[in-house]
């Protein structure tokens, strides 16, 4: 059986691992599932339909699964969704889908959430990212794996956020966010560079680096217009399996790039 502290107040209509434990105050609704090995701290507040995998560690004060903070929202069924092994802390909030926006929020395997930090509606979120304290997703944001979000940092709604992508703190990033590469700022955010010793400590190449380092160079530091800088990547650094990446993410994007 779960171990449910005595005050705190669990659908029936919840469907809870054995192994799993539930803290003191901790209000889990109808339509919610929690995995093995999951411990929903005290005075978390999760509401349905959300669905929870295994291992994930929730400290309390959190708040899952709430309805969309949108005005177009009318009562529809959706959902959210959360992967294994995530790290949960203090005071996050993460709210369900929208009808229009596909009906999902999503988060995937590995993450770590620091405190206060907020996933709005129908975002997307990959695995073995992190979210520093007070990090903010607006509605329909797609975060990649590997990627950094730094502490009061802002991604504006409909924006994508690349793999190993570094969103340093204070950040608002209006547009698209590139991957593998440092972006710092407001109004606007500009990039500084590959995210070197990041893609070191995750065992990429001195090759590789150095590839994307040129790609980079060829992005942003050139006089060339956007596609002749695309084109002049794929020619020189084909073979490359991260810059066939970057160029894709960028032809991809229809907010434009941060640069």
């Amino acid at each position: 059986m779960a171990q449910i502290h005595p005050t705190a107040i669990v659908s029936t209509d919840a469907l809870l691992a054995h192994d799993v434990e539930v803290g003191a105050y901790a209000v889990i609704d109808a339509g919610v599932s929690i995995g093995s090995g999951s411990v929903i701290g005290p005075f978390m507040r999760i509401d349905g339909p959300t669905t929870i995998g295994e291992r994930n560690h929730f400290a309390g004060q959190a708040s899952l699964g709430t309805p969309p903070q949108d005005l177009k929202f009318k009562g529809e069924r959706t959902e959210l969704v959360i992967g294994h092994d995530n790290v949960f802390r203090e005071f996050v909030t993460i709210n369900r889908g929208t009808a229009g926006g596909g009906g999902v929020t999503r988060i995937g395997s590995h993450n770590f959430f620091m405190a206060y930090s907020h996933v709005a509606h129908d975002c997307q979120v990959g695995s073995r990212t992190i979210f520093a304290n007070n990090a903010t997703l607006a509605g329909h944001v797609e975060v990649a794996d590997f990627v950094t979000v730094g502490a009061f940092s802002a991604v504006h709604q409909f924006c994508r956020v690349g793999e190993h992508a570094f969103i340093g703190g204070d950040t608002i990033a209006t547009q698209d966010v590139l991957p593998f590469v440092k972006t710092v700022g407001s109004r606007p955010a500009k990039t500084y560079g590959v995210n070197t010793i990041g893609l070191e400590r995750k065992g990429f190449s001195k090759e590789t680096i150095g590839a994307l380092n040129r790609a980079y160079r060829i992005l942003v530091r050139s006089k060339l217009k956007l596609e002749e800088a695309l084109l002049r990547i794929e020619e020189e650094l084909h073979l490359y399996p991260e810059a066939r990446y970057l160029v894709e993410f960028v032809r991809e994007s229809k907010r434009g790039v941060i640069r």
